[in-house]
């Protein structure tokens, strides 16, 4: 059985990364990886398959109500792969009867055959890596997909499932709040049920951050960048897609259940190459991170049962800070109440005082406190005061 935790029950997900990419976008810093030779998905699914059961050894009684492929590009695996890892976590830990299997996609890797295969294997949600909506945003964000391809990957996407979405980036450099209204309302006409909105961040280690350091790249002033936020909240209310997170947009009861489970600090397995878990275990609240380098966890796997490199049992003040970071990102807030159960110590009323007067927090009705308007581009200040 679940060992007592102070968690409500928000389910138990699994995160599966497939860290294979055709190309490396300019701006990415995710564990993505190109492969000239063809991919050996036979020896990878049975890699999953072992750290999959590794982790079900761990956390028995549970049932899982979330899966999300993440990469990378899982839309490259052939559909046959995507089922065996899914009749792996069926066998490990079975699924809830209302389970949410999401599924990243490319536009350049979708096609109807593979998304019916997909769809077969069990998956029910898509969410498709579009960016932007127009080609020359597309060439300089490095992707290899034209505005075209990506519509044409939208309508393939809605003819084979019915809870779909897509990603665009803005704050792009030279893009003006009133280009950004019209291509959000071009997208909102094009979105289902959900979109994720993503400002433009300059991350080291990555081309754009080299460009940027050179002067060869320019994003938005800090004033621009908050009026492109601000349009982005406006719009998308407007449309009936208000924000439920800092980031990410939907229509009543189409939030992500497996994002939701994340930022409501639930438990969850991570598997596949530099993939991040959060599990709860006999002796509390334990953190695991796996090999980054594809190659290498293949053979740690192969090798032990598993590729995980790093362990770290969360004190008290972890946890407390982890959910206040990942809490405050939701527009339902926090409970206190679950903070001082997982923190040992309550949150102190005089500084969540201060803060309401400062119009940063907002208390709502049934006791809980949520990041307002204005508190959410500093939600780094406000979890920093809060836990301080």
């Amino acid at each position: 059985m679940v060992p007592e935790h102070p968690t409500r029950d928000v389910g138990f997900g699994v995160y599966l990364h497939w860290p294979f990419c055709a190309s490396k976008c300019p701006y990415c810093d995710f564990n993505s990886h190109v492969r000239r030779a063809p991919v050996d998905e036979a020896r990878y699914l049975s890699a999953f398959r072992t750290e999959i059961a590794h982790a079900a050894a761990r956390t028995r009684g549970r049932r899982v109500s979330s899966v999300f492929l993440g990469g990378g590009t899982p839309s490259l695996m052939q559909p046959a792969t995507v089922a065996g890892l899914l009749e792996a976590i069926e066998a490990a830990w079975g699924t809830t009867l209302d389970v949410e299997i999401t599924l990243e996609a490319n536009p350049t890797s979708v096609e109807a055959g593979r998304f019916r295969g997909y769809r077969a294997a069990g998956v029910n949600r898509v969410s498709l890596g579009v960016q932007a909506l127009d080609d020359a945003s597309l060439k300089g964000l490095g992707r290899l997909h034209s505005a075209a391809e990506a519509f044409a990957a939208l309508r393939t996407a809605a003819a084979h499932f019915e809870r779909t979405s897509f990603d665009l980036i803005y704050a792009r450099p030279g893009q003006s709040p009133a280009a950004w209204r019209a291509e959000l309302g071009e997208a909102i006409a094009r979105a289902a049920e959900h979109l994720s909105l993503y400002q433009l961040t300059i991350e080291p280690g990555t081309p754009f951050h080299g460009l940027a350091a050179a002067g060869r790249l320019v994003p938005p002033d800090e004033d621009t960048a908050r009026a492109l936020y601000d349009v982005t909240q406006e719009v998308c209310s407007g449309a009936g897609l208000p924000a439920y997170e800092i980031s990410n947009h939907a229509r009543p009861g189409a939030q992500s259940r497996h994002n939701l489970l994340y930022w409501r600090y639930g438990e969850y397995a991570g598997i596949g190459p530099g993939a991040h878990g959060r599990l709860v275990t006999e002796t509390g609240r334990l953190g695991t991170v796996t090999e980054r380098s594809p190659e290498a966890w293949l053979a740690l796997v192969e090798a032990r049962g598993h590729g995980i490199v790093e362990t770290e049992d969360l004190s008290a003040q972890d946890q407390g800070d982890e959910f206040l970071v990942m809490g405050l990102r939701l527009s339902e807030g926090i409970d206190p109440a679950r903070y001082a159960a997982l923190s040992g110590r309550p949150l102190d009323p005089e500084r969540i005082a201060m803060l309401a007067g400062d119009g940063l927090i907002a208390r709502l009705p049934d006791g809980r406190i949520a990041a307002t308007a204005r508190g959410a581009p500093v939600l780094n200040a406000l979890v920093a005061e809060l836990s301080a």
